[in-house]
């Protein structure tokens, strides 16, 4: 069940311009600007970069065998 008025944002990396998609639900009137300034801040980037490493990693050995 998904979570109502939530919104999908993109943050980039200071630096890299790496990009990121933050969800978040913000009250009326907040400064969307200045939310996404503090969540680039915030963002666990080293984590972000070991969870992309860890999708690039090749399997050697666990082919899908085929039916004979």
């Amino acid at each position: 069940m998904a979570i109502p008025n939530t919104k999908k944002y993109s943050i980039y990396r200071p630096g890299t311009g790496e990009r990121a998609t933050v969800v978040a639900v913000l009250p009326k009137g907040t400064d969307v600007k200045a939310y996404l300034e503090g969540a680039a801040k915030r963002f666990d980037w080293k984590a972000w970069d070991d969870q992309k490493a860890t999708l690039r990693k090749v399997r050697i050995g666990q082919q899908k065998q085929r039916r004979r």
